[in-house]
């Protein structure tokens, strides 16, 4: 019977050098009729869809005349007969399925492997763009095609009856798939393609047929997303570098590549296939590309020596990503797609940080009488964007200005109020006492503190910016209402009337007669509230386009891509023209400022004055430090491919210096944004997707680590200081649709809120998930509860109403990282938690 969890395999653990492996399957005899359903007319496997068989047949008590005409001893297929001995009468019987792991062929050293795909690829038989969808018919056309181009004298029922087992189950002999270790331990199958194989007596040469469907097919289990299917038929008494499965293995080794997979679907023709197998034939032999797929979260982990040295951190960084600076530029507009996912990504980060820049000017300027608007933190943004991206050691990094700069920026001016000091000025000392400590920590290697920063840190950290932005969004919607819904005027208004003027006769302390004009507007707060989730709603509809069926898969990706632009134009255009009755105010008064680029007056404040900006510079240089980190490490992540390696040191120091040069002018800080970071990443990558147990998910093929995005939509938000009137027009309710449209595609991969959602998720409709295999249902959620104690405390400092309590902001979040070492190790056995918490 087979063994192990679901899909039945048993865990195959990879091997130290790679975390690929190739896995050989061999069936012979049937499975019991609980397990597999028989069509007896036809001989093969039922699919589920077609139905169970009649009642009458499935039966264990049939009529002996009736059995022997459905359970005949002698089965066919495609005409051949053979005998059934295990067949009893009940129609029960038992299949032994043997699955061993075979390691992948190095085409540098087998010169085997290189002499089989140079011999093969001119002869290799190719069916492009198949519209089958049975894996009978798939064969079938695969073998004709092969029987046509050979001279020898075998016939299609020989070639067939020697790739199916030969029994009622009907199901392939021999098979070749890939695969792969998974987050926390676990085993993913590669769904996209499969390998046949089979030796024949009578054959006399080699024969490979490869088939692209133009539609995945659903062949079973481990097998629910096929593109490709690869057919090896070899003669019985060949050599033993020439068999079956050593030509097999040759061809599942390519094919273990997600990026010659991607490439080969894009084929145009022939010709090209043929092309793509042999270049990347040539690239192996050098190397093996594929080992290189999975990079150490930090690459000066297995650098003891890194941390005791004064800047070597800096200099391995730079050392690491020079070599990378051409391809940095180049990788944005060469291979397929490059160019269209360039020119996407540029619109998505433009709108995604020019909007956010809006909103967070207008609330600088709220907290701060004015001293910081939105014109000054567009410009922090050109100057900060445009010096990482060309600069930084991980272009993918978006630096912004968030939720939690304005909230310390709230706090620093209600210092400043408080001890009648120049707010400027203590801004700008603040900022340049945070530029030296993130000095000192890039200096002194203190970024490898954060190789104990888990998942869990930071899906928490991630969980809470989601919930900034939405509580962002819920307090503007709320002060809407309170302004235009929920005011006396409304509770005094007739059916009959929308909008007028109610005279109220206020007295005040002296019993004077005042008047006063409140105007009803209820029309205003639908409009808001109506563009809000109609911008979410639109944005998130349009970003999950590519899991429709309609289109193509060319144009729902395309459109996918532009799903945040889009959503903002249209819901603009709806609220400026579709209802320009209604009176809504600008989202903001542009103001041109004489004396913006003037240097702050640091040196007139005070001795204790200075001191008490470096212990405020100190608490800020925390939140720089680990929301850099964090967002390097989710940008870093293993599951998104990324090979140019990390500069953890070298990001910080270049982050030190912008926000030194920024807070001499006193413009608004900025740092490594998230959610924009990560989704800055998956815009660029290419994905596949994958089925499990009914259950679809994507993995990130390759990203094109290119630093064009970042400065084609850094220019553009230079540019847009131009037009900054007309920005004005943009609703208000827009810029914050935008804010919730970020937090929620930002929940997609997070395990946290995915957890979360489990504990309210009947129990037979949970993903096949590693951690729900590997962890009792009690501890995982217990882990869970775990999160949410600590992301509530966070909510709490974060967003309390007195400032000075939210100074402790930072350090709450650098104490995740002991806590998470220290307590929740006594509480989640250490084994439950390397498959919770692990990339």
């Amino acid at each position: 019977m087979k063994k192990g969890p679901p899909p039945y395999q048993a865990n195959i653990i990879g091997s130290p050098v790679s975390s690929i492996n190739l896995t050989h399957s061999t069936d012979d005899s049937l499975v019991t009729e609980s397990k597999l359903t028989v069509d007896t007319l036809d001989g093969r496997r039922r699919h589920k869809s077609e139905g169970a068989l009649h009642l009458e047949i499935k039966s264990p008590y049939l009529d002996p005349i009736k059995r022997s005409a459905v359970y005949d001893s002698k089965s066919t297929i495609s005409g051949i007969k053979f005998e059934d001995s295990f067949l009893d009468e009940s129609g029960t019987t038992l299949i032994y399925s043997r699955h061993e792991k075979v390691p992948l062929k190095d085409f540098s050293l087998e010169i085997r492997a290189t002499l089989d795909v140079k011999r093969f690829l001119n002869n290799t038989v190719l069916l492009l763009d198949l519209n089958n969808i049975s894996l009978d018919s798939i064969i079938n056309e695969v073998l004709h095609k092969i029987l046509d181009s050979t001279e020898d004298k075998i016939s299609f029922d020989q070639a067939r009856s020697a790739l199916f087992t030969h029994d009622y189950i009907h199901q392939l002999s021999r098979t070749l798939q890939c695969t792969s270790i998974s987050e926390g331990g676990g085993f993913d199958y590669d769904q996209s393609w499969i390998c046949v194989m089979a030796s024949i007596h009578s054959m006399q040469a080699y024969h490979v047929g490869i088939a692209r469907l133009r539609h995945p097919a659903n062949l079973g289990p481990t097998c629910q997303e096929v593109h490709f299917v690869i057919v090896v038929l070899t003669p019985t008494k060949a050599k033993r570098t020439k068999t079956d499965l050593e030509t097999g293995r040759t061809f599942a080794t390519i094919f273990s590549d997600r990026d010659i997979r991607m490439q080969l679907l894009d084929a145009v023709n022939e010709a090209e296939f043929t092309k793509i197998l042999e270049m990347h034939t040539n690239t192996m032999i050098g190397r093996m590309a594929f080992l290189e797929e999975k990079l150490p979260n930090l690459d000066l982990h297995n650098d003891r020596r890194s941390r005791c040295l004064f800047m070597s951190g800096i200099i391995g960084d730079f050392k690491r990503r020079l070599p990378h600076y051409w391809s940095d530029f180049k990788d944005g507009v060469v291979g397929p797609k490059s160019i269209q996912k360039t020119m996407s990504t540029s619109f998505f980060l433009y709108f995604a940080c020019l909007i956010p820049s809006i909103a967070f000017g207008v609330l600088n300027s709220e907290n701060t009488n004015g001293q910081l608007d939105v014109e000054k933190v567009l410009y922090s943004q050109t100057f900060g964007g445009l010096v990482f991206a060309i600069l930084g050691g991980t272009p993918q990094i978006v630096l912004l200005t968030t939720a939690p700069l304005a909230l310390y920026t709230k706090i620093i001016y209600s210092i400043s109020e408080d001890f009648e000091l120049d707010f400027q000025g203590m801004f700008g000392c603040v900022g340049l006492w945070n530029s030296f400590f993130l000095f000192v920590y890039s200096l002194f290697n203190l970024s490898t503190i954060m190789k104990w920063s888990t998942r869990s840190s930071e899906e928490i950290f991630a969980m809470f910016i989601s919930i900034a932005f939405c509580i962002a969004a819920i307090k503007n919607t709320v002060n809407n209402f309170d302004d235009h819904y929920s005011i006396p005027a409304c509770q005094e208004m007739t059916l009959n009337t929308s909008s007028f003027k109610v005279y109220m006769n206020n007295s005040d302390s002296r019993g004077n007669v005042t008047v006063r004009d409140t105007i009803c507007q209820r029309d205003v707060s639908l409009l808001y509230l109506l563009l809000l989730l109609g911008t979410l709603w639109l944005g998130v509809t349009i970003f999950n386009f590519t899991k429709t069926p309609y289109l193509n898969a060319g144009k729902r990706e395309m459109l996918a891509d532009y799903a945040l632009p889009v959503s903002v134009i249209i819901m603009s255009i709806i609220g400026a023209v579709g209802f320009r009755d209604v009176s809504m105010r600008k989202s903001f008064e542009p103001r041109r400022s004489e004396k913006i680029f003037q240097t702050v007056p640091v040196w007139d404040l005070s001795p204790g004055a200075v001191f008490g900006a470096m212990g405020l510079g100190f608490c800020l240089s925390l939140l720089f430090f680990m929301d850099q980190n964090i967002s390097s490490a989710l940008v870093n992540a293993p599951h998104n491919k990324m090979k140019k390696g990390t500069a953890y040191h070298w990001d910080l120091l270049i982050v030190g210096v912008i926000n030194g040069v920024l807070s001499l002018f006193a413009f608004p800080w900025i740092h490594a944004a998230l959610p924009h970071s990560p989704l800055h990443v998956r815009a660029l990558a290419d994905v596949e997707e994958r089925v499990d147990q009914g259950h679809i998910y994507q993995i990130v093929v390759k990203v094109r680590e290119t630093r064009l995005t970042s400065i084609i939509s850094t220019v553009m938000i230079g540019l847009s200081l131009m037009i900054l009137p007309y920005l004005a027009y943009i609703p208000t309710p827009v810029l914050y649709g935008l804010f919730l449209y970020l937090a929620f595609t930002a929940l997609s991969e997070n395990q946290l809120f995915e957890r979360i959602m489990l504990l309210i998720t009947e129990q037979s409709a949970y993903p096949p998930n590693h951690y729900i295999r590997r962890v009792p249902q009690r501890k995982m959620h217990l882990f869970t509860v775990l999160q949410l104690t600590q992301l509530t405390t966070l909510c709490g400092f974060g967003f309390a109403p007195y400032p000075y309590l939210k100074m402790f902001f930072p350090i709450l979040i650098f104490l995740l990282i002991p806590l998470r070492h220290i307590a929740i190790p006594h509480i989640i056995p250490p084994k439950y938690l390397r498959a919770l918490d692990t990339h």
